[in-house]
């Protein structure tokens, strides 16, 4: 959707004055305004039309706001919803924002205020909108397979991951388990000049020293008792590419000089053997533990630490990168149900918010293999709270608390929540946004207009 393009505005509303003057303003800004008077005949046109905004009243004898914003936001998560509610709506106001309503409006309606609005939804909608048909922005750009993501700390591993891939220098890898190592090393050698030979993978994750000395340098005939015939190792299975060792902090202390002089001298021996082999191996490597602590603890060369981390990419866990999570989800959803055969098309908001919240400590393959299963096992075409785990909802039962009461003004009501939000996030702005369910930009001009510190 280009923002040149003329955009759709759906006006709900059964007050002929207000809906009148809404349509007149707008349409003298250029926007295609269709207006209808009741919520049954606002979801029949959302069903065959494209429609990029809607505004509608919150509440009134033929329109029930909550319930259009409810389906909206499941049918059509890239259509803005603007609610119109009356002053003393106060309950119902606070509902709205927290179920997703992208702004506000008290009537009477402040048209010029209104035309800001409806800009910054606008804006916004784009945005998402570019998210949901791309789901993986940089992937044609810079080829990285297979990550989602464009929160901060993901866009400068993305930037290390382009500026180290043409080098030859060796990599190490960092992270938890489950952040995604795997799919860095992998990056780096099909954007290196090396993409067209081989990228070898070896788990050192509790190899005995005989078998993992056999695997990397291969071995003779004869070596040892099952060795029955000659074997090449994956620097050999290797040469001219890419060798991927994950769990590097594994590998035993003889093995460990072995690997360096491979690194030093590029030439090694096979076990059992006699014939030095030459070798061109690029070589990344990957651990999910502190390896200066194991160096501390006499368990990792010092001289191979320095000779592996050429250039270090630290991968953020998820929990620090909640941002990225409702891509991520969506994305986990669209390729379970091409994977699987399965409908599901989408999540509720209320869903999303409990699997923002939780702390994933399998990282992103633990969010993956949530969302397969619980795509797998809904009754419905979207996701709601009952197709969570337990553990996740079981998480969200201490969700922090914001005071709101009856007479408050909606300004006040809004501030409120908007400021809580904030702490709740230690003031990450884009986390908040989609935790209220509101535009950046929106976020930002309201964080001014309500003075949030």
């Amino acid at each position: 959707m280009g923002q040149t393009a003329l955009k759709t505005i759906l006006v709900v509303d059964d007050d002929e004055d207000i809906g009148e003057s809404i349509v007149d303003a707008l349409s003298e800004e250029g926007y295609n305004i269709i207006h209808v008077d009741n919520e049954e005949r606002a979801l029949s046109l959302l069903d065959k039309k494209r429609v990029d905004l809607v505004i509608t009243a919150i509440k009134s004898p033929e329109i029930d706001g909550m319930r259009l914003l409810s389906i909206a936001k499941e049918r059509y998560p890239e259509t803005g919803v603007i609610m119109v509610a009356n002053s003393e709506n106060i309950e119902l106001t606070i509902r709205a924002i927290k179920a997703g309503a992208t702004d506000l409006q008290i009537k009477p309606i402040n048209i010029e205020k209104l035309k800001i609005s409806v800009g910054e939804a606008l804006k916004d909608r784009i945005i998402l909108a570019d998210s949901i048909e791309n789901p993986h922005p940089l992937d044609s750009k810079y080829g990285l397979m297979g990550f989602v993501g464009n929160s901060e700390k993901m866009q400068k591993v993305y930037e290390t991951i382009i500026r180290v891939a043409p080098a030859m220098t060796t990599v190490l890898i960092t992270g938890e388990t489950g952040t995604g190592k795997n799919l860095v090393a992998r990056a780096i050698h099909h954007n290196s000049p090396r993409k067209d030979k081989p990228f070898v993978e070896l788990s050192c994750a509790a190899l005995p020293e005989t078998i993992m000395e056999s695997e990397l340098f291969g071995h003779e005939r004869g070596a040892f008792t099952s060795a029955v015939k000659q074997k090449k190792g994956r620097f050999e299975l290797a040469n001219g590419g890419t060798l991927f060792l994950n769990e590097i902090s594994d590998i035993s202390p003889y093995t460990q000089v072995k690997l360096l002089r491979v690194l030093e001298d590029k030439e090694f021996e096979r076990v059992g053997g006699i014939e030095t082999i030459s070798v061109d191996v690029r070589l990344i490597a990957a651990t999910n533990k502190n390896l200066e602590k194991a160096i501390e603890d006499g368990k990792f060369r010092e001289d191979l630490y320095y000779r592996l981390r050429g250039v270090t990419i630290e991968l953020p866990p998820l929990r620090q990168r909640k941002e990225d999570i409702p891509l991520l989800v969506e994305t986990f959803i669209k390729q379970s149900a091409k994977l699987n055969n399965v409908k599901v098309k989408g999540i509720t908001d209320q869903a999303m918010q409990f699997l923002i919240e939780y702390d994933w400590p399998g990282n992103v393959r633990e969010l993956k293999n949530c969302i397969e299963g619980m795509a797998i096992m809904a009754k419905g075409l979207i996701l709601g709270v009952n197709d969570l785990p337990k553990y996740i909802r079981r998480s969200g039962d201490d969700k922090w608390q914001v005071n709101i009461h009856v007479g408050m003004s909606v300004r006040d009501a809004e501030r409120e929540l908007i400021a809580e939000t904030l702490r709740y996030t230690n003031n990450n702005k884009a986390l908040a946004a989609k935790i209220l369910n509101m535009g950046l930009r929106t976020l930002f001009r309201k964080v001014k207009e309500y003075d949030i510190n």
